[in-house]
């Protein structure tokens, strides 16, 4: 058997290797940030830090939006994996149940599944699209969908069914209203909310700046 740590450290390599090749918003670094700020909020709540580690590491193994949809391909590997190294069952099907649940969908799905872990690592997830890495994140995925940075004519769609959402090809600067600006109001813990905050104030400086400099404006 396997102690904690071992089992932490054997998960950071496998990740790694995982997503060697993946896209720049959601590789290593992205996980690695969301594990960071899972074990940030962690201080402040009651958690089981070891479910909120795996949960964090696991999250994105394979992100539906890179395998055609297909929201069983991440939770499948990462059972398997789990499994594999003979973790307990009841903590395999608690981070199963992060990963299932963790995403924004287009902010209109009900959570199937409710846990205070889960909490933990969703805010973090959330932490990552805000802020200056979030910024960076969404041009930075923007650009690898060939979307347009912005379109005055294409207004936001803040009534998106979880297909849509999924589907979209909107205009990059859309996604801040259709998701970014919206994530502060969906916190759940307090350490999230307060560093969402921070970062949600940054995002809206950004886009004064941003339809100033459009406008053509000084």
């Amino acid at each position: 058997m396997f102690t904690k740590e071992e089992l932490i450290t054997k998960t950071i390599a496998f990740v790694k290797e995982q997503l060697a090749n993946a896209e720049g918003g959601h590789d290593w670094f992205h996980i690695e940030r969301v594990y960071k700020n899972a074990l940030l909020i962690s201080k402040t709540e009651r958690v089981n830090e070891f479910i909120v580690s795996l949960g964090a590491l696991l999250h994105d193994i394979a992100d539906s939006k890179f395998h055609n949809g297909d929201e069983t391909i991440g939770p499948k590997i990462a059972r398997e994996f789990l499994f594999k190294l003979n973790v307990d069952s009841s903590v395999i099907e608690h981070v199963i149940n992060i990963i299932e649940n963790i995403s924004f969908k287009g902010g209109h799905e009900t959570q199937k599944f409710k846990s205070l872990e889960l909490d933990v690592v969703q805010d973090a997830d959330r932490l990552d699209a805000m802020g200056a890495i979030g910024i960076a994140r969404c041009f930075n995925y923007g650009g690898f969908k060939n979307r347009q940075i912005y379109n005055p004519d294409i207004q936001p769609n803040l009534n998106m069914t979880k297909e849509e959402y999924k589907s979209s090809k909107a205009p990059t600067i859309n996604h801040f209203y259709e998701k970014l600006l919206l994530l502060k109001d969906k916190m759940n813990t307090k350490t999230g909310k307060k560093i969402a905050l921070e970062r949600h104030l940054y995002m809206e400086t950004f886009l004064k700046q941003f339809y100033k400099e459009w406008n053509g404006l000084n």
